[in-house]
C-alpha cells in the first residue's frame, strides 16, 4: 500500500454552514481525514495542515511555501495530495507545476460543496485524488487536478461556473483522463509543461483586462509602481484599443515585458491584425503574444521567470521560446 501525504490549505472543502456567520472554515475537517474509513483501504494516509483560509486568501508567496514543502518531504512519500479552494486553485497547480523538481505525483483537489451541504462532493473528490496519486499512469504527469471524476492538467484547467460541480473543464483541449469505481484511467499524456526550477518568486506583474472604450489609468498605475511585467487580457487573437498604443509605447521605453494573451476561454492569441493595436502590430512593437495561455497563469509564469532570472531579456527570451 502507498504512502500519501494530505496537505489541508482550506477551502469550502473544509468549511461548515454557522448560523449567522455563513459557510466559514471548521476546525475538525483534520479529525474527519484522519477518522475517514474508506481511506483506509485505498493507501497509507498523513495528514498535514499548511493553513485553513478559504482561497481568495492564496497568495504566490504562500504557493511557493507550499512547492518547498512538498520538495522537503518527497522522499518520504509516493504522492502529495493538497486540498484546496476552488476559487484560485487553478493558479497554484499552475504554479506547483512550474517550480516544483520532484516527479511523485502531486494532486489537487476541492469541493464545490461544504460540509454542511445535501450531496458533498467534498469526500469522493478526496478519495479520487488519492487513487490518482496512487495511480502508476500520474508518474511524470506535472501537478494534476482531480474534481467531478476527472484528471487535469494543471496548465488547462479552469474554474468555470460559480456553483455546479462540474466547474472545472479544460477547455480546448480535454481531460487526461477520469476516475472509476474500478480504476483510475489515463487517456492521454500532457505534452506541453514549461518547467522554471526556482525557489523564489517576483510578485511585481499585473494583470489588466481589456474592455470596451477603456483608457491608459491602469497601464499607467503599473508603470508608476515599478512593474516588472504586465499581462494583458485582450480580445479575441490579442488586439487592444488604439489608444492604449502610447502607454504601452512608454511602457516597453522603461524596460516593462508586455505580455499579451486572449480574454477568450480558449485559443491562441496570433499576430494576425495589422491595424494599429492588433496583434501583429503589436508584436512588431516588442509586445509578446503569449499564446493559448489564460491571464492568471501568465501572470504566475512570469513572477517565476523574474524569480529565477531577474533579467529581462532572459525572461522575455525564455516566455517567447517556451509559447505553444
Amino acid at each position: 500500500m502507498k504512502n500519501i501525504l494530505i496537505i489541508l490549505t482550506g477551502g469550502t472543502i473544509g468549511m461548515k454552514s454557522v448560523d449567522p456567520q455563513g459557510v466559514v472554515p471548521s476546525k475538525d475537517f483534520a479529525d474527519f481525514l484522519r477518522s475517514f474509513p474508506q481511506m483506509n483501504s485505498v493507501a497509507e494516509i498523513e495528514i498535514l495542515e499548511f493553513a485553513n483560509i478559504p482561497s481568495p486568501y492564496m497568495t504566490p508567496d504562500m504557493m511557493m511555501e507550499i512547492a518547498k514543502l512538498i520538495e522537503s518531504k518527497a522522499t518520504s512519500y509516493d504522492g502529495v495530495v493538497i486540498t484546496h479552494g476552488t476559487d484560485t486553485l487553478e493558479e497554484t497547480a499552475y504554479l506547483l507545476d512550474l517550480v516544483l523538481k520532484s516527479d511523485i505525483p502531486v494532486i489537487l483537489t476541492a469541493a464545490m460543496r461544504s460540509g454542511s451541504e445535501i450531496g458533498l462532493d467534498g469526500p469522493r473528490n478526496i478519495i479520487n485524488a488519492v487513487r490518482v496519486a496512487c495511480s502508476h499512469g500520474a508518474i511524470g504527469q506535472g501537478v494534476l487536478v482531480v474534481m467531478n471524476d476527472e484528471i487535469h492538467t494543471a496548465r488547462d484547467v479552469v474554474k468555470s461556473d460559480t456553483g455546479k460541480l462540474e466547474a472545472f473543464v479544460s477547455e480546448g483541449y480535454g481531460i487526461l483522463g477520469i476516475i472509476d469505481p474500478d480504476k483510475v484511467i489515463f487517456y492521454r499524456k500532457a505534452l506541453h509543461r514549461d518547467v522554471i526550477h526556482t525557489d523564489k518568486l517576483d510578485t511585481n506583474v499585473d494583470l489588466i483586462k481589456a474592455t470596451a472604450g477603456m483608457d491608459d489609468r491602469y497601464i499607467e498605475c503599473s508603470i508608476e509602481h515599478h512593474a516588472k511585467a504586465i499581462v494583458i487580457e485582450a480580445f479575441g487573437r490579442g488586439n487592444l484599443p488604439e489608444n492604449l498604443m502610447p502607454v504601452i509605447r512608454k511602457a516597453l521605453d522603461k524596460g516593462i515585458l508586455v505580455v499579451v494573451v486572449s480574454r477568450t476561454n480558449t485559443g491562441r492569441v496570433l499576430p494576425e491584425y495589422g491595424y494599429k493595436g492588433g496583434g501583429l502590430y503589436l508584436q512588431r512593437m516588442g509586445v509578446i503574444l503569449g499564446g493559448d495561455l489564460r491571464g492568471p497563469k501568465a501572470r504566475l509564469k512570469l513572477m517565476a521567470l523574474f524569480g529565477k532570472y531577474e533579467n529581462a531579456e532572459h525572461v522575455k527570451d525564455f516566455f517567447i521560446h517556451s509559447i505553444v
